[in-house]
């Protein structure tokens, strides 16, 4: 679990496509080495989950510097993590500690799909951005004043436009030294988690629906009325 405040910007160092080795197993993804990440390597070990990019990745190999993560096809489908090069920066954050300060919201490091950033406009210090997702199925799941999870960041979320399946944040000015956020233009990809308590909501009450509906069937049918 994490709470989406991203603690460091680190850098792709190097990406390995297994499909390219003989010995590589070409269903494995890719292997992906991020670095300048000591500020988050204190107390890692092998094993541990790191969000990258809104991503939830296993620590495979570190050092006092970098750290190394396989990206799996369902990853690579999902998310826009496919599309990193060596020098790009990622937004990192190690999962909370019971002991932490839950500032943000629970994020799962799950994430449902990608969104392209269609509007980017100055708002005062502000940056005010608007995005088009990439599935209409998630915008039942995004409301006015709501969490989202972006790269990996928790926002606010400022409108929902329904018409054009898109919806808005505001990126304070404290906030896009911070994210790299800040430095994709329009049309540039981000990764999108939905806030996982509507996900629970929506999803136990359209199952729920379903299992009355096929109940009520049930006993129309013996009952000989259908």
């Amino acid at each position: 679990m994490f709470t989406g405040l991203i603690e460091h910007m680190a850098t792709v160092s190097n990406i390995q496509d297994p499909s390219t080795s003989t010995s590589a197993n070409k269903d494995d993804g890719f292997v992906m080495t991020i670095s300048d990440a000591s500020p988050i390597l204190d107390d890692c070990h092998i094993g541990d989950s790191i969000c990258v990019n809104g991503a939830c990745l296993t620590v495979t190999k570190f050092d006092q510097n970098s750290f190394e993560v396989n990206l799996a096809p369902e990853t690579l489908r999902r998310t826009n993590l496919g599309e990193l090069k060596v020098g790009d920066k990622v937004n990192t954050e190690r999962a909370m500690s019971a002991t932490a300060r839950y500032g943000g919201h629970s994020v799962q490091g799950h994430v449902d799909s990608t969104a392209k950033i269609i509007s980017k406009v100055p708002d005062g210090e502000a940056i005010r951005y608007q995005f088009q997702l990439s599935s209409s199925e998630l915008l039942i799941y995004i409301i006015e004043k709501g969490y989202i999870t972006i790269d990996g960041a928790s926002l606010t979320i400022t409108n929902v436009d329904e018409k054009e399946n898109s919806f808005g944040i505001m990126l304070i000015k404290h906030s896009q030294s911070k994210l790299i956020l800040t430095n994709k233009e329009l049309g540039d990809k981000v990764n999108i988690e939905v806030d996982c308590a509507g996900k629970y909501i929506l999803g136990s009450q359209s199952k729920l629906e379903s299992l009355v509906n096929d109940l009520v069937e049930k006993k129309l049918r013996e009952k000989g009325l259908i």
